[in-house]
């Protein structure tokens, strides 16, 4: 089951008890404030969650599967996402 920003939105609403419309624009608030700051290249910590890292790839060698032509993949930019340790102990539910 995939957790959507539906789902989450009428998480808001049942739990906190603001309108739908309301727990709609909070949901698209926080999640446009998490695109800006990873686009700037900041990393997010969530307490008790984890943390999102952009990190930069150098360019590199690859290789097309399917024709094993060689190629060159360009530098770009990539989030990472690292568990908090309280997170990482629930999930393999430890005390």
């Amino acid at each position: 089951m995939t957790l959507t920003k539906e789902k989450i939105t009428d998480g808001v609403y049942n739990q906190v008890g603001l309108s739908k419309g309301q727990s709609r624009r909070v949901v698209e608030n926080l999640l446009e404030i998490i695109k800006q700051t990873l686009e700037r290249g900041e990393d997010l910590l969530v307490s008790g969650f984890g943390k999102f890292v952009v990190k930069n790839k150098a360019a590199r060698r690859g290789r097309n599967p399917q024709t094993k032509e060689d190629l060159r993949l360009k530098a770009r930019r990539v989030v990472v996402f690292r568990t908090s340790g309280v997170l990482r102990r629930k999930i393999n539910h430890k005390a």
